[in-house]
């Protein structure tokens, strides 16, 4: 047994400062034991608290420990505060995160399972050349059965703990016309002739061999006197099995999280495994932390009330004993631009009042909504950046999209060329780019001159040849039609004719469908301008808009990204239905995956410390059309005794007056509803929508002085229907559309 050290106020160090419910956790006796930590109560500092406690009371040596967390600085964090509670190394203990755990024990045992302990652990771009030789063997086309589908089902399946003849045969599909179980089998088979393995296999090979070898599941099982698990919410399948069997011994396992905030099943997180823990370890204690540190009374009671409509739940209330501060404010606006205008206006009223501008963020649902919020701070010369992910313009498949434009627009541009000559695969290979390069520096002339020389000889091979020659038809095709398209329907012209968009519809992984949203969004954006031309130089003077790295700065990032942070002010934006929630989740999830928007939006209010505001747009422009959008049901959840409810004035003063309480119920959509007028929605004494009059309702005339968001002050010169011909102050000459001005 592991000797306890010396009883003195110097061991009780790591008691001191916690409320009841926290010392009740930390000190509960041995056995199974679920703490439901709420958002902002000390959950972190709870379970390094337990850990050193088992430690100081001689409950486990070190080398007996087997403490989870899901990130590598989170275990290296508490590594060194319990080192710092209790004086003394924790050296030989199993702290790091499911993989580095499942890494530790596949060394020791890799034999067992076919693997030499120096196996290789392949990175995702190995991954999809492996998974393409399979493809290939198995005589199948890539381009309609693509890696990175084949990569996301196996990772899935892995997540789930099944090996190749474990799969159920409901989850094979119609990937490869029912073979993706054989491809499976398939691929691990080359990854044990190289010796290697990919990050499923570090949990799913130390799984199996535990489960087919009882000796070596009893040695595990005596060695970890004490388990401790964080995020226990966001678990897969084989993680939950994983601890479950090495558990069963001493039973003597902690677990700590919080179902409110599981909202990763896209990525294999399942929220039964926290609801089910009583049923798996009966007799478990159950302590609650429901004292919040971080947010204001109306913050956490706006919480609590939206996330009470879920059912599978353990409920728990947060509450605070500081003050209640600022109600948390819902506003509704007229569309997305006019939302992101608004945004940038309360975050400069508060800059003025003092408050830094990282204490700030803007949270969204879908990534492409940064759009909005980026082109509009840009504007403002609010410095920001994108957390989580690169800026809009940034992103791979917008790079690659404006790639295709410049090309159409500057038939010189090499750079462009390059990028996307075999994007999607046409066939032109490294060797043929090379002889291409080779020839374009012999005579000084572009790829795409030089190309169309060599496609009139045999240096290339015929298949790259015919492919370039394709290509260089496209080009000029599209070029052609220049003069006769609008920005808009160029940019979808040619990204349906290349086939980029059906490349990424091909592709079965979870970030596919959010790349082809993007899509989307790049083309509303066309939308606002008169040529390709004047679009790509506003990219580039977007692009050198770059806060400095040092820089204070606004975050701006999605939900998910936003798990675990926090801020001083928050703002929600974009609470409508089929947005947030997401009309896919509930398409694809039913109720299950509104509880988990639901969850989401939870996360998202208690990120907020001191204010946080909720805004949503009525109508979103989606291929040039004004649509509908309907208040999420999410707005109708806040309870009215903490929110407070803005109306932008008929005059359209740019101030906000409130208006009365209760706030109005929303009636939500049907899961498969959409475009419901938002007036309908709407009850009560407020009316919470802009009153800015619909696309090509407002009359202008001839000589009438407007504002454009983008382009400044100017003069209406000529009017042909919705289109105004404007001579602008400081950008010359333009066609608009009639609804993106207004009067000066």
């Amino acid at each position: 047994m592991p000797v306890p050290l010396p009883r003195s106020p110097e061991t009780e160090a790591h008691l001191a400062g916690l409320n009841p419910e926290q010392l009740a956790a930390v000190t509960a006796p041995d056995g199974p034991l679920l703490v439901l930590a709420g958002a902002g109560t000390g959950k972190t500092r709870v379970l390094t608290c337990r850990l050193a406690h088992l430690l100081v009371t001689g409950r486990a040596r070190p080398s007996e420990v087997l403490a989870v967390t899901f990130t590598n600085k989170a275990a290296r964090e508490m590594a060194e505060r319990v080192e710092r509670l209790i004086e003394r190394s924790v050296q030989g203990m199993w702290l790091g995160t499911f993989h580095a755990m499942g890494v530790r024990m596949l060394r020791a045992h890799a034999e067992l399972v076919g693997l030499q302990p120096s196996f290789t652990i392949l990175d995702t771009d190995d991954q999809l050349r492996l998974v393409r030789q399979v493809i290939q063997a198995a005589g199948l086309e890539e381009r309609r059965w693509p890696a990175r589908g084949l990569l996301a089902l196996i990772q899935r399946w892995k997540d789930k703990g099944w090996t190749p003849e474990r799969v159920p045969e409901a989850e094979l599909g119609d990937f490869a016309m029912g073979r993706a179980r054989e491809l499976y089998a398939a691929y691990q088979a080359r990854l044990a002739t190289l010796n290697a393995c990919d990050f499923g296999d570090l949990l799913l090979h130390p799984l199996s061999l535990l489960a087919a070898r009882p000796e070596l599941l009893e040695r595990y099982q005596r060695r970890f006197r004490a388990i401790l698990v964080d995020e226990y919410q966001d678990t897969n399948v084989a993680q939950y099995l994983w601890l479950r069997l090495l558990a069963q011994h001493h039973k003597n396992i902690t677990c700590v999280g919080d179902d409110d905030q599981s909202i990763y099943s896209w990525r294999g997180a399942e929220v039964g495994n926290i609801l089910r823990f009583e049923q798996d370890f009966p007799g478990a204690t159950i302590v609650r932390l429901e004292r919040n540190y971080r947010s204001t009374g109306h913050i956490l009671g706006a919480a609590a009330g939206l996330i009470a409509h879920n059912r599978a739940r353990h409920g728990k209330t947060l509450w605070t004993e500081g003050a209640m501060g600022e109600p948390v404010r819902v506003a509704g606006l007229w569309d997305e631009e006019e939302e992101a205008r608004w945004v940038g206006q309360e975050i400069e009223a508060l800059q003025r009042r003092g408050e830094p501008l990282a204490s700030i963020a803007v949270l969204v649902r879908a990534g492409f909504q940064t759009r909005a919020f980026e082109e509009r701070f840009i504007q403002m010369g609010l410095p920001y950046r994108v957390v989580g992910g690169p800026r809009f313009y940034e992103r791979q498949e917008i790079r690659d999209a404006i790639a295709y434009l410049r090309l159409v627009v500057s038939p010189d541009d090499d750079l462009a060329f390059e990028r996307i000559v075999n994007l999607p695969r046409r066939g032109i290979g490294e060797a043929a780019l090379k002889t291409l390069h080779a020839a374009a520096r012999s005579s000084g002339q572009s790829l795409v001159r030089t190309a169309r020389a060599l496609v009139a000889t045999d240096e290339l091979p015929a298949r790259s040849r015919g492919a370039l020659l394709r290509f260089l038809d496209q080009l000029d095709r599209w070029r052609g039609r220049l003069s006769e398209l609008s920005p808009r329907a160029m940019a979808e012209l040619v990204l349906e004719e290349s086939g980029y968009v059906a490349m990424w519809q091909a592709e079965r992984t979870p970030d596919a469908q959010g790349r082809l949203d993007n899509l989307k969004e790049l083309a509303e954006a066309l939308a606002e301008f008169d040529g390709l031309g004047a679009f790509l130089e506003h990219v580039a003077l977007v692009m050198e808009n770059t806060a400095d790295a040092g820089a204070e700065v606004v975050s701006v990032m999605t939900l998910h990204g936003a798990k675990g942070l926090e801020f001083d002010t928050v703002f929600l934006a974009g609470w409508e239905e089929g947005l947030f929630p997401s009309q896919r989740a509930l398409d694809e999830g039913g109720t299950r995956a509104l509880e988990e928007e639901r969850r989401l939006a939870y996360v998202g209010i208690t990120r907020a410390r001191r204010r946080c505001a909720v805004s949503f747009a009525a109508n979103r422009r989606l291929y040039g059309h004004w649509t509908s959008a309907v208040p999420s049901r999410f707005v109708a959840e806040l309870p009215a005794e903490h929110v407070e409810v803005l109306h932008r004035s008929p005059a359209a003063r740019p101030d906000w007056e409130l208006l009365g309480d209760p706030l109005p119920a929303v009636r939500p959509a049907p899961f498969r509803s959409r475009g419901a007028a938002a007036e309908r929605v709407l009850e009560g004494r407020a009316e919470i929508l802009a009153s800015r009059p619909p696309a090509g309702s407002r009359s202008f005339r001839v000589g009438e002085r407007i504002f454009h968001d983008m382009f400044g002050y100017g003069r209406i010169e000529a009017i042909d229907g919705d289109k105004l011909e404007i001579a602008f102050e400081k950008a010359g000459r333009k066609k608009v559309v009639d609804s993106f001005v207004k009067p000066a």
